[in-house]
């Protein structure tokens, strides 16, 4: 066994742990994450909204991968079209 196996197999707890930490506090994270958003947008006085809303899209982009809530771990890319709706 290499020590990349070694390391990744010692790693799967520890993933399999932060993605139960995700799912349990991801509402709290986010609504936190959103939180430092607007304090930091504040104390910017707006001069990076833009940039703010987007590291903030992708930290809790990035939640939701680690507590598994997108579809199959593989993420759709930003502009494929929706499904139609169900008649």
């Amino acid at each position: 066994m290499g020590l990349l196996d070694n390391l990744k197999a010692k790693l799967v707890p520890a993933k399999d742990k932060v993605s139960d930490l995700a799912q349990q506090h991801g509402d709290k994270v986010s609504h936190s994450l959103d939180k430092a958003a607007k304090v930091v947008d504040e104390k910017t006085k707006h001069k990076y909204s833009d940039k703010i809303q987007t590291g903030t899209g992708k930290a809790k982009g990035a939640m939701d991968r680690l507590a598994h809530k997108d579809s199959g771990g593989a993420t759709p890319p930003p502009d494929a079209p929706s499904p139609p709706p169900a008649s």
